[in-house]
Order: structure tokens, then sequence, then C-alpha cells
């Protein structure tokens, strides 16, 4: 990969583009500089420059602090602090938004560039704890009015819960996500978390294996290529000669373990060694791995069209958090970093105009404003596509019927049912499957639909449905292949050289169109391919509708990743006391 800043216009369309991926609530932005914003809601906006010392490093911090009227020492009000998504900065439409939103409300809101972006220092560590939670951590001591901007200045006016502890609340999406519980991890006086589409192990994001997460997973290019891109390139996004912003060790802008690891998935080989390194690495930047120090309530919202952050890692968040006792509701929303706004959606220029938005008020208003009355809602909630308002329930639904895979390619619903066969296809030196093109939407190119192409795939599909079938979360598949080819090499040390395959749903319309739910597949890199594996799809919620049919794919390879490294055919066999099954989390229906 090069080190270079890219300077085609290429490069410059993807770098500009794919930086609106870091700003996924994109809202008009408040006024900013020192002014006052007259009428009701008022409130001043006042830039502000902080010095923070975070990863070693000194940094500088820009942000915007917003006061709302009425806020004094006598009439003190919580805080909300915020910051940018990947690639963004304070003034961007949706961050801005966010101090917007909260001082109309009555909020003091302290909204800040990130870790190098926008005007603020130092080096892009990817949400680490001890760098950007860190750094957030300093804010909070100002919020406490126990430390003073660059300038002097000093607040008195934000609640606080004890001497040098201000209520203070964190929101923000993806990037301004994952850095809310690097806070809360290492400072405890962070009282309410709000983390919006974002990840719960980068190593699962970025090269996920949907059926061992010990074994190196497959490398999710389109995404982390683009996001690299993203940050090398700051200087052409927000011109800064701020030395503290440039890395002499091998990267230009981020901190040199990043690149490592992004080099490394781009090389296609993962020697055991280095491999464990990069995963120790994205574990150590990720909320898997500081979970344990949190207590802050937690209200998680997650978006259902979400190729790179999907719902499943809001779920590992969200049930080891609740497994420690911690106050923790979920909500899947439409959208993510892979679109799906839908109209009446969050918007928080309009927060009490949309459920997910009534929802952040009531738990601010419950967890800083400390008033009893304030409803938060149920455990778990989700968008329904096509139907009225959101379902609910005390938990995330369970697995609650079993399908087989039929050797004669029939999905069905009974053992006795199965048909002993076997089946083959085999995968090529280039991609013969596209789910989706991880970037095309955010710089206006057009993404084919998904397709497979005959010979690289296998599918089971059960008979039409007679009812209505409702899906909300993970499936899950168990398989068995066979692939010699594989065999002789999966032991090399080198775990590229193990078996990848792709498995996904689609809902398949009684003319024959195939629809690939939210373009989500489920990469596996095979442990050992003498054995069983159990592989967990990216969680969904869809309705299939009477007259369609389920299907199950298992592919050889996707677009939108890297691939096998060699040709590796497989066969799949079937047969009544031993055949692969999928099990599905319905909410109504069942599939016959």
């Amino acid at each position: 990969m090069s080190r270079a800043v890219p300077r085609s216009r290429k490069a410059l369309a993807l770098v500009a583009g794919a930086a609106a991926l870091a700003a996924p609530l994109a809202l008009a932005a408040p006024a900013s500089g020192a002014e006052a914003v007259p009428g009701p809601g008022a409130y001043t906006v006042t830039p502000l420059r902080f010095t923070v010392e975070a990863g070693g490093r000194s940094c500088a911090v820009d942000a915007d602090l917003y006061r709302p009227a009425g806020a004094d020492a006598v009439h003190p009000a919580p805080a909300v602090l915020a910051t940018n998504g990947f690639g963004g900065s304070k003034s961007d439409g949706s961050t801005a938004a966010i101090g917007k939103a909260f001082a109309e409300r009555g909020y003091v809101g302290l909204v800040y560039s990130g870790l190098g972006f926008g005007k603020s220092g130092c080096l892009i560590s990817l949400d680490a704890p001890e760098a950007d939670g860190r750094a957030a951590a300093r804010l909070v001591d100002f919020l406490a009015g126990g430390r003073a901007a660059d300038d002097g200045t000093r607040v008195d006016f934000v609640t606080r819960d004890g001497a040098g502890d201000p209520r203070v609340g964190m929101i923000g999406g993806s990037y301004g996500g994952a850095v809310q519980l690097a806070a809360a991890s290492v400072d405890p006086r962070v009282d309410a978390l709000v983390p919006l589409i974002t990840w719960n192990d980068l190593a699962y994001s970025l090269a996920p294996n949907a059926a061992d997460r010990a074994t190196p997973g497959v490398f999710k290019r389109q995404w982390a290529n683009g996001f690299y891109l993203i940050g090398e390139g700051q200087p052409l996004l927000s011109p800064s000669l701020d030395p503290s912003r440039i890395n002499s060790l091998g990267c230009l802008h981020f901190v040199t373990d990043a690149c490592d690891t992004v080099r490394l998935l781009n090389s296609g080989r993962y020697p055991a060694a280095e491999t464990e390194k990069m995963l120790t690495y994205a574990r150590s930047v990720s909320p898997v791995s500081y979970l344990d120090r949190i207590t802050a309530p937690t209200l998680i919202v997650q978006g259902q069209s979400d190729s790179l952050f999907n719902l499943n890692e809001a779920r590992a968040t969200y049930d080891r958090l609740r497994e420690r006792g911690v106050d923790t509701r979920m909500i899947w929303q439409s959208w993510g970093h892979s679109g799906g706004q839908r109209p009446g959606e969050l918007d928080l220029g309009d927060p009490e105009g949309s459920y997910v938005g009534r929802r952040v008020l009531a738990w601010f208003d419950r967890h800083l404003r400390k008033n009893p009355a304030a409803d938060t809602g149920p455990a778990f909630a989700w968008y329904r596509e096509g139907r009225s308002g959101y379902g609910t329930a005390d938990r995330v639904p369970a697995l609650s019927q079993k399908l087989y895979l039929s050797g004669d390619g029939k999905l069905v619903d009974d053992r006795a049912k199965v048909v002993r066969g076997s089946r083959q296809y085999g995968n090529r030196l280039v991609p013969t499957s596209h789910s989706e093109s991880s970037l095309a939407g955010t710089i206006g190119l057009p993404d084919p639909r998904p397709y497979d192409t005959p010979g690289t795939y296998l599918g089971w599909a059960s008979a039409p449905l007679t009812a209505p079938v409702d899906l909300v979360g993970a499936p899950r598949a168990t398989l068995r292949v066979v692939s010699p080819a594989t065999e002789r090499v999966q032991d090399s040390g080198d775990a590229a050289d193990k078996l990848v395959l792709f498995a996904k749903l689609y809902d398949v319309a009684p003319d024959g169109a195939k629809t690939l739910v939210n373009r989500l597949v489920a990469p596996v890199r095979v442990p050992d391919v003498t054995r069983p594996f159990t592989v967990e799809l990216p969680a969904i919620v869809h309705r299939y509708e009477t007259g369609h049919r389920l299907e199950f794919v298992v592919a050889a390879s996707d677009t939108a990743y890297s691939g096998n490294r060699g040709i590796k055919p497989v066969t799949v066999v079937s047969a009544p006391e031993s055949t692969g099954t999928l099990s599905l989390p319905l909410v109504e229906g069942r599939v016959g």
C-alpha cells in the first residue's frame, strides 16, 4: 500500500466522497464562532482550544462550547459531549447539529474535532482509550470547572455530582460512537452514553470471520482501504501543518500499528506471529477489550443497513454490558453506513419527531436530568420495514426454527425430508459473486444488483411460504464441506491457505427476482475443513411475504472482500443422518 497522499482525480473523489460516511446524520450546521443564537432555545457558541496529553503526545483539541441561555452558576445544566465520525470535524453538519440540538433543549454542549481531524492535532489512533479516551476525559475536566481552555476560559455552569464531577453524557455516530465507550472506560465520571452505528471489535469489522473469531478473517478490503485513504489524505480534506499530525514511522497520519494492520491485511499473507500481533492491536482499540471497565448507562443504536459495522457488533456490546448489570438498551434503526434512511427515522434537527430521537431525549432526561418519570423504553427495539412503528421486546429473539440442507438443493423443515446427495462448486482467480460496492453510494456511483455466477456457489431454497415470516436477529448455519485441495495446505502456518467462503440469505420473489437483504454476507475462513463449523450470519430484520422463498447460499467469493488463495473446489454432502442446518430467529410465522 502506498504511503503517498493520493493526488489523482479518482483518489480525490474517493477521499471527499468517503468522508461523507463520517456524517450519517447529515443536518444543517448551527452558527459557529463567538456569537449568540436568539429566540426560543437561545444559546451562544464559543470556539475554544485545549492542549491535552493523550497517547504519549501533546495534542491540540479544537472545540465549540454551546451555552444555553440562562445557564449560570446558580442555574447549572447538564452537559453533552460529542465528536465527529471518521474524516469529519466539529464543523460538519452532523456533529455541529448535536451541539445545536441539545443547547436548544437546555443542555451545555461541548463539540470537538477528534484527534487527527479538523484542526485538532495528534495522530489518528482509532479511538484508543489511552489516546482518544484520555483526550475526552480532559474535556470532562473542563466541564467540571477543574481546568481552563488555552485562552483561560472556564465554566461554572455545568451541573455537578460532586467536586470535579460534572453531569455529562456523550452521543455521536461511528468513530464518534466508539470514542464514548473509550472515554467511559478511562473516566467513570461520564454518566450516560448513546453510541450510534459503531464497532465492538475492529478485528471483526475489518476482517470478519463468521465462524471463528480466533482464526483470521476475510479482509473487507473496500471499506478498510477507503477509510485508510481518508486518514492518509487528511491534508486534502482539512489542511494542517501541525507537526503532531505527522508520523515519520511508516505512516502519514495514523499511529504506526494502524498502518501495519492495513498493510498486513492487504498483503494476502497471514503468518501466525504477524497475524496475532494484528488481531491483538485491533482488539486493543475496540470496546471488546475494555467493556468490563464501563459502568455508564448505555443506549446502543445500530443500523440494519450497515455492512461496515453490522448489527452483530451492537449485539456483542449489548450482551456484555447487560451481563455485568449495566443499564443498557438497544435499538436497531433502518440506516447505517450503507444507507437505508427512511422517512421518520432519526433526525437530530427534530429529535422529538422520531422514535429513536425521543428515546435519546428520554435517556438523557433520566440519566442527566435525573427525571425518574422519564421512560427509557424497552430493552430491545427494531425498525419494521413497511409496517407501522417499531417492534419491541424485553430481549433479542432467540433462534426458534431449524431447517435442513437437502442434497437436492431444497431447504426443508424436517431431517426426514433430506435427500441424500452431493453438490460441488469451485472458485476462480477473480471474484464471481457480488454483494455490494462498499463506497459506491458515497461517491455517487451505481452499484450492480447482487449476483452469483453459476458453478461458483450452492443454494438451498425453501418451498413458497404459505404465510408471512418475520425474521429478527442473526441466523446461524452449521456446515461441513469437503475440499481436498484445502486439506493439503491449510496447516501451512499461513492462515491465507485456509478455505474462504461466503454465506448469505436471499429473499426470492414468486417471479424469481432475488433480494440479498441489506446486501449483507457472512465471510468465513474455515478453521478446519475436516470438521463441521458454525457460521453466525449478520443479523437482519426482514419480512418474507406469502409466496416468497428463503434461499441460503454459500459462495466462493465476493467483490467487496479478499478471497481464496489458489483454486479450491468444494463439495457439500447431504444425508438424513448428517447434513448442514440453518437456524432462524423468527418472531412471526414459520418456514414450512
